[in-house]
């Protein structure tokens, strides 16, 4: 399972989220919104976004069990993460 953190320099929920993972054991790749056009044009006022396997789970403020539950589904969950939690 590929676990990919699309963060930006001086983001506190960047922050928040990268430990959230990190307490679940969970190193993911880090993506820095900003140096990459792409990302720039799909995630800009969106970070963190929390992608499983090239999918989105999560963006914006993420609950840590939430976070629990997409991981152990490899991101496989449905809802909408509007409300900037992980998709459950």
């Amino acid at each position: 399972m590929r676990v990919e953190l699309i963060t930006r320099h001086g983001c506190h929920l960047c922050d928040e989220a990268l430990s959230q993972l990190r307490d679940l054991g969970v190193e993911p790749e880090l993506r820095d919104v900003d140096g990459d056009p792409e990302l720039f044009d799909l995630y800009d006022f969106r970070v963190p976004v929390v992608l499983v396997d090239g999918r989105v789970v999560g963006e914006g403020r993420t609950d840590g069990q939430a976070l629990k539950r997409a991981l152990s589904r490899g991101g496989g969950g449905g809802g909408n993460p509007a409300s900037g939690t992980l998709r459950q």
